[in-house]
């Protein structure tokens, strides 16, 4: 395959070049046309070179067009005529005398079974590489998500796990920065990770796992970071798939990725609609405990309230994408690319709610929420590289605008289906009407300098500036004549910047079999906000319990050392791959807006989410260890690591004191800063292949965590140790068709108020290629046994819960992909952006 593609890059430089010089022979013109043998279709891009025994060394070449046909000038001699196709069988006129202008005929070329079969190997197969500060798992060809979401093809990669919600983290920590392409963008949402559970997992390359990111990335998460590359096609010529989809809950979806390539610019685009029902449900069974109130105890209005609840999800989303590279020189290039995203949203919920005493039902209300919400993002992206030599010496700049906005209406109704009072007081109605904009913009400037052979400087800046207004209007029923006000305490404009300024410098250089990468990042944070209400500082720390500065500019200045060595083991001839890696970096945690924001959400009278606008970036530093050890059919990985982390962010749940209309008492999660956590863990991975029908892949890890601090007078410290497991087997069967399965355990964890059971959950997968391998047909069931359920208790010094949720059900899908102009990925070469890899 290496003889390909320089066959291929030889011709093409020849093309260009070669006849800028004189010739010694005269210039004749050789023409003919090469088709595909099967199929008698013209092959676009076939290769001819034309090597010179004179000479001993390729004279000219040429590619064919659209059509399959050839014609180029030639110098008169005697040449070899090499005729060739990437993963076809080449043809080879030996000793032909040109002398005149001459049609040298039609080529059939044939496929190379052999050369297509190791290609299809690599593609399939998931495989690991370890760089100096990251893991880069190559996805392979996952039949498990074929229908699916970028979320569900991240769950199937080590180290990483998706929650029930939709929640990202790493090596059992939420706080991953995820990126795409090396870069944050508005397809991964502004920052929330939900979003990909939008877009198709087909779109995938590779993922990054960057456990010990370089100071090249933003020190944006504590966890590490993400970074997600997506396909782009890059063959020469037209070439593209198509990809359908529908499934159990009421699922549809198609996309489509289309690219075109010539020797001066590469047209790439993506196009996908996605419509999905996406039920959920949830059971809290929460009992209150007696208080205490001017030294009486004081029984509570109900002693034990039981809800269930069941939320119907109807979602369309529209999403497209068009760029394109274009080479302004042989070194030179500039990239343009715009990517817009639609999604509309109509939730129903039912939240019957059950309410005892004395183990006696005295109230049932149901509770109904009707919510649409509607929003789009789109983003414009400029990226500008040249390349001075050929040794690595290059500059990059990139310049990105993203907006996003997003409408929501609910409308919510409460009504008692049973009572024991007497004539109550009807619930009031509300409307909440939510509008939130989004502004992003990114300057970034790279350079790269090689220093000899083994050794390089890089330096770079980054400018962040993110700007988002949430608009939030309350409008409640006047109980007494039915009209609705506007309920101007609630009601808000928060306005929230955060503004980053970074400067980053890092050096890498190999000594024998030991490299090292050494960095520095400097980074201002600026955190600016306002909020716009009818209350004054005063009532709203009356209101809230704790003080709140409506307008607030915090600035944080930080310096991020990086550290990354790796040592191999061994002969570099040898048949084995055995490597040590060290890392060492720090980084910070920014508070969302979301965590930010004080006024609580509505989603529930009785228990609700409040941000805490006192909020300060967390700050942590990490090491880790690692271990690879890789045969011919066999990777093994391993890793010890700890992080500690002072200011984290801790989410506590505490009674407000205040108590709705009918008695209850009301439940507040606030997110704080604890003193520090501490995280030390371990995790192992394996990858065998021992035939080309069998891949196995499997990974287990087993963290420690301990948080220590306070919060209004009560201890929130609390120590727990949990694991996960994750396994994968595939298994090619008879007539072209492949057999996955992956299973996956999540240990049970505790932390200071809740402890959260283990969760099994069980994916199955078939495929079969057809229409002679340009098309694969996919059938699979995420979650078989429907057990992918969150299972926690909360116990506090004021009520006890049992909470059960399941944010997505048993989904099967049926998958169609179609591939035109390809050879089952064949052609297909990686996207390096964002790599900083040092591959010495």
């Amino acid at each position: 395959m290496l003889k390909n593609y320089l066959l291929l890059i030889s011709v093409l430089f020849f093309t260009q070049f070669s006849f800028a010089q004189k010739s010694e022979g005269k210039d004749v013109n050789i023409s003919g046309v090469i088709l595909d043998k099967e199929t008698n279709l013209p092959l676009e891009y076939a290769t001819l070179a034309f090597f010179s025994k004179t000479e001993n060394k390729i004279v000219t070449g040429g590619i064919t067009d659209t059509k399959g046909s050839f014609k180029i000038p030639v110098p008169t001699g005697v040449y070899d005529i090499s005729i060739e196709y990437i993963s076809y069988k080449t043809i080879t006129l030996t000793d032909r005398q040109i002398t005149k202008h001459e049609n040298i005929g039609r080529f059939l070329l044939e496929i190379d079974a052999e050369s297509l079969g190791e290609v299809e190997i690599i593609a399939e197969r998931t495989t690991v590489e370890i760089k100096l500060d990251k893991k880069i798992y190559n996805i392979g060809k996952d039949l498990t998500t074929a229908g699916g979401t970028v979320s569900d093809a991240l769950n199937n990669v080590p180290s990483v796990a998706v929650d029930i919600e939709g929640s990202i983290s790493l090596r059992g920590n939420e706080n991953v920065r995820v990126l795409i392409n090396g870069k944050p963008s508005a397809m991964a949402g502004f920052g929330d990770t939900n979003v990909l559970s939008q877009l198709p997992a087909e779109a995938i390359e590779r993922v990054e796992v960057i456990t010990s990111p370089s100071a090249r990335y933003d020190a944006e998460g504590t966890a590490g970071i993400l970074n997600i590359i997506l396909r782009q096609k890059e063959t020469l010529g037209f070439n593209g798939s198509l990809n359908l989809t529908a499934g159990i809950p009421e699922t549809a979806g198609v996309s489509a990725n289309i690219n075109y390539r010539t020797e001066k610019f590469n047209l790439f685009s993506n196009l996908g609609f996605r419509y999905y029902d996406s039920p959920r449900n949830s059971f809290n069974d929460t009992e209150y405990f007696d208080k205490l109130v001017d030294g009486n105890t004081v029984a509570p209005e109900f002693e034990r309230i039981i809800e269930d609840q069941d939320v119907t999800r109807i979602n369309r989303y529209y999403n497209a994408s068009l760029g394109m590279e274009y080479f302004l020189s042989k070194k030179t290039s500039l990239t343009g690319s715009v990517f817009y995203r639609y999604g509309e949203d109509a939730d129903l919920s039912e939240n019957f709610s059950d309410r005892y005493k004395n183990d006696n039902l005295l109230e049932q209300t149901l509770r109904k929420e009707k919510q649409d919400e509607a929003g789009n993002n789109y983003q414009l992206a400029l990226n500008y590289i040249t390349k001075f030599n050929d040794a690595g010496h290059e500059l990059t700049a990139d310049l990105q605008y993203e907006k996003g906005s997003e409408e929501q209406l609910t409308s919510i109704n409460e009504d008692y289906l049973l009572t024991n009072q007497t004539n109550p007081d009807a619930i009031q109605e509300e409307i909440v009407n939510e509008i939130e904009d989004e502004k992003e913009y990114l300057l970034q400037l790279d350079y790269v300098l090689p220093i000899g052979e083994n050794a390089r400087f890089e330096a770079g800046y980054r400018g962040n500036f993110k700007n988002e207004i949430k608009d939030y209007i309350l409008e409640q029923e006047d109980i007494s004549d039915g009209t609705y006000f506007i309920n101007d305490t609630i009601t808000n404009v928060f306005d929230y910047s955060e503004n980053i300024n970074a400067l980053y410098s890092q050096y890498g250089t190999k000594y024998g079999k030991f490299s090292f990468l050494l960095g520095l990042r400097l980074e201002n944070t600026q955190l600016k906000g306002n909020i716009n209400s009818r209350l004054s500082d005063t009532e709203l720390q009356e209101a809230f319990g704790f003080p709140i500065d409506t307008d607030f500019n915090n600035n944080y200045f930080g310096l991020f050392p990086t550290l990354n060595l790796i040592y191999n083991i061994g002969e570099s001839d040898s048949e084995t791959e055995e490597s040590i890696t060290l890392g060492y970096n720090r980084r910070i945690n920014r508070p969302r807006g979301y965590f930010i924001n004080p006024f609580p959400s509505r989603s529930s009278r009785t228990n609700v989410f409040q941000g805490n606008p006192n909020l300060r970036p967390a700050f942590a530093s990490a090491f880790d260890i690692g271990y690879l050890k890789r045969w011919d059919k066999l990777t093994l990985t391993s890793s010890i690591y700890y992080q500690y982390e002072t200011d984290s962010f801790e989410r506590v749940e505490e009674n407000t004191g205040q108590q709705t209309t009918d008695g209850i008492d009301i439940i507040r999660t606030i997110p704080v800063n604890l003193s520090s956590n501490a995280r030390t863990g371990g995790e192992f991975g394996v990858l065998y292949n021992p035939n080309k029908w069998l891949r196995l892949n499997s990974s287990f890890n087993v963290f420690q965590f301990k948080t220590i601090g306070e919060f209004n007078g009560v201890d929130y410290g609390a120590k727990n140790t949990s694991w996960f497991a994750r396994f994968s087997s595939k298994v090619t069967l008879p007539g072209k068709i492949d057999w996955q399965t992956n299973a996956n355990y999540r240990g049970a964890s505790q932390d200071a108020q809740s402890y959260n059971k283990g969760i099994f959950s069980l994916d199955l997968a078939f495929s079969k290629e057809i229409l002679n391998d340009n098309a694969t047909i996919s059938l699979n069931a995420r979650d078989v046994f429907n057990s992918r359920k969150r299972k926690t208790l909360t116990t506090t010094e004021f009520f006890e819960r049992y909470n059960e949720s399941q944010y997505r059900q048993r989904q099967i899908n049926l998958s169609f992909r179609y591939r035109f102009n390809q050879q089952k990925m064949r052609n297909e070469r990686r996207n390096n952006d964002g790599d900083d890899d040092m591959d010495f």
